[in-house]
């Protein structure tokens, strides 16, 4: 269980920073949509919803639903975790565990969690633009992954509660 709970405070810990980096310091509010290369912008997108802004909901009410729902789902997540005999499954459940304390920060600093990474490509000259997205959100679909090749390539982890 160790591993997974070194990731998922690496997770808070970069997620928070890199936040905090870009709103206090870097005033990305301030600056709007910053080029980083081509291909790359960093931009101000709060979101009050879940991953890819679905379910969007600006409400006390909202919020206070979003959050026990995420409470609920690191419980359940860290027993599976305290379970695991696989060092990967156990990883992949910190990043996810990490991943989602870190959007639950904002949501109670800031009513909507940050996110701030964009990704574009302009095909024909049409822009196709990926979802704007935050370390917390990478640390989630790594999270995923990581179990998904565990459960199907690696030791046979615990079932989860």
């Amino acid at each position: 269980m160790r591993p997974g709970i070194f990731a998922a405070l690496a997770v808070i810990a970069l997620d928070q920073a890199s936040k905090l980096w870009l709103l206090r310091v870097f005033d990305i509010a301030r600056r709007g949509a910053v080029k980083v290369t081509p291909f790359f912008d960093l931009v101000l997108a709060w979101n009050t919803g879940i991953s890819y802004g679905w379910f969007q909901n600006e409400s006390a009410t909202g919020q206070a639903i979003l959050l026990a729902v995420k409470a609920v789902a690191v419980v359940v997540l860290a027993i599976w975790m305290a379970r695991s005999h696989s060092r990967l499954a156990t990883i992949a459940l910190g990043l996810i565990i990490g991943g989602a304390i870190g959007n639950a920060i904002d949501r109670l600093a800031y009513g909507a969690v940050v996110d701030f990474a964009l990704f574009h490509v302009q095909i024909g000259g049409k822009p196709f633009n990926w979802y704007v997205f935050n370390v917390a959100d990478v640390a989630i679909v790594a999270g995923v992954a990581g179990l998904l090749y565990d459960s199907f390539l690696g030791v046979p982890a615990a079932k989860a509660p």
